[in-house]
């Protein structure tokens, strides 16, 4: 019973010392580095989707790194985009489709962890069936979309 009161007793003080240091850790330098915990990230609502800038901008010339938030039940309609966009499935399963003519039934599912080029000027449609998920998206701007749905 002894050992086992020293073994308890040893882990409170091991336990409290990691917590005192922790508390007493030195502060970041924001010249050096900026941490944006996810409450602090002000997501922009739209249309069946929300999303958030995290660097650039990209309405311009450039690099720019942003969160896309495709919301239950919602999807785009075929379309371009100038450049070539890089993304990374964050959470949930996204879907894509190619091609002009619209049919979201065709789209295939992409999971969580997966990335995904999508090449400049080719036709694509995406976005949620049953669940929300969220990609980053990165790329050079300007950023805009072209409409290429055949009717």
């Amino acid at each position: 019973m002894r050992v086992l009161r020293a073994a308890f007793a040893l882990t409170l003080v091991a336990l409290s010392g990691a917590i005192g240091s922790a508390r007493g850790a030195a502060e970041l330098n924001p010249k050096a580095i900026k941490i944006e915990l996810p409450a602090e990230i002000k997501w922009n609502k739209g249309r069946g989707s929300e999303s958030v800038v995290l660097a650039g901008d990209p309405t311009k010339p450039g690099l720019y790194v942003t969160l896309q938030k495709w919301l239950p039940h919602n999807n785009s309609r075929p379309h371009f985009h100038p450049n070539d966009r890089f993304i990374h499935v964050v959470s949930g399963t996204w879907w894509v489709a190619t091609g002009p003519k619209y049919d979201f039934d065709s789209a295939k599912p992409v999971p969580a962890g997966s990335f995904v080029t999508h090449y400049g000027k080719e036709i694509h449609y995406d976005g949620a069936k049953d669940e929300e998920c969220v990609l980053e998206i990165v790329g050079m701007g300007p950023a805009t979309s072209t409409n290429a749905e055949e009717k």
